[in-house]
């Protein structure tokens, strides 16, 4: 299994967030995870991203533990994520927003770069070279040099992948990336996210209320409800499962068949 979430369990006080939650995701799969606002989607990303310490359970990400790991330990491993809010470096340009992210990939020392060795300068430019290739692997080339704030939010969101991209992630967790977007910008972020599964071999989670996406682009659906997954299956088995309509889809269900 890529990652494998078992009994997943964190408080906040007296309150139980998340109640024993387990699921497992196979390599180079799209999972979705669903349910209300306040179900604990959001507290599973972070726990399994190291910004939470879940109170019991088991995180594993390939061969590795990672249930008490820190964000940094997080991602050098492998696993990056994108956020509900876009959080992107304003000022920075498009291209430097995704730069800052490929700095972890550099293999060069205060030293070296002060002195601009020639092994420093080979590795900004296939640094920028990489970024370049993102940016127009995701229709943002001609944005380079843009702030990122002047973009528009279909654009913000697409900046954002980049940026995680960057990190050449072996998963990618997507924090409702439709959220804002209007019916076609989703569409085409629905083609995106297949194009980036089938491009980069990536495991992707996806957390998302827009059903028309999760239905479309996932192959399993995980679905949680006051911090427990009250079922877990394939788009059609969960779109017809009784307990998931009366919880969370109700109308939306005879909406997405149609």
């Amino acid at each position: 299994m890529s990652l494998s979430v078992e009994n997943l369990s964190i408080n906040f006080g007296g309150l139980r967030a998340v109640d024993r939650v387990s699921f497992a995701i196979e390599p180079g799969r799209i999972h979705g995870l669903i349910g209300p606002n306040g179900a604990g989607k959001t507290t599973v990303f972070n726990c399994v991203t190291g910004f939470y310490r879940p109170t019991g359970g088991r995180i594993r990400f390939l061969e590795h533990d990672i249930t008490n790991f820190r964000p940094d330990q997080v991602a050098k491993l492998g696993i990056a994520r994108t956020f509900q809010n876009v959080q992107l470096f304003a000022s920075l340009s498009v291209l430097d927003n995704v730069l800052v992210a490929r700095h972890g990939h550099m293999r060069t020392g205060v030293f070296a770069e002060g002195l601009r060795l020639p092994f420093v300068r080979a590795q900004e430019r296939a640094a920028a070279d990489r970024a370049r290739t993102l940016l127009e692997f995701l229709g943002l080339a001609h944005l380079a040099r843009q702030p990122a704030a002047s973009l528009p939010l279909g654009f913000q969101k697409r900046l954002e992948l980049a940026r995680a991209l960057a990190l050449e992630p072996k998963l990618l967790l997507l924090d409702e990336p439709a959220s804002g977007l209007n019916i076609s910008e989703t569409q085409a972020l629905g083609d995106v996210l297949l194009r980036i599964r089938e491009k980069f071999a990536l495991t992707v989670l996806l957390v998302e209320h827009d059903m028309g996406l999760v239905m479309n682009v996932t192959e399993t659906i995980t679905v949680l409800n006051f911090g427990r997954k009250i079922a877990e299956g394939t788009p059609a088995e969960v779109q017809n499962d009784p307990e998931v309509v009366k919880a969370y889809l109700g109308e939306t269900a005879n909406a997405v068949r149609a």
